[in-house]
């Protein structure tokens, strides 16, 4: 299966609220994902929340090219349930 990120919402910190195409949702808590040079931009918080939910990708992405696999986001809201 490949999961599909249909709406994201920002909760707090680095926390987003995701909700998949099957209907799975939850909290994902992304503040020790941060590594790298592609995500040190996404620890200002402000730059954090600018995030959109891409419809090709079918992930959340941000202005500088950062994403996450939607698997992994998916893999994440199941443990966290």
């Amino acid at each position: 299966m490949n999961p599909r990120l249909t709406e994201a919402k920002y909760v707090r910190d680095y926390i987003l609220h995701l909700r998949f195409s099957d209907g799975t949702e939850g909290d994902v808590d992304l503040s020790q994902e941060l590594e790298g040079e592609i995500f040190e931009p996404l620890k200002e918080r402000a730059f954090f929340k600018t995030f959109t939910v891409s419809p090709g990708l079918h992930t959340v992405t941000w202005p500088n090219g950062a994403d996450f696999a939607p698997e992994f986001l998916y893999q994440k809201v199941q443990i966290s349930a």
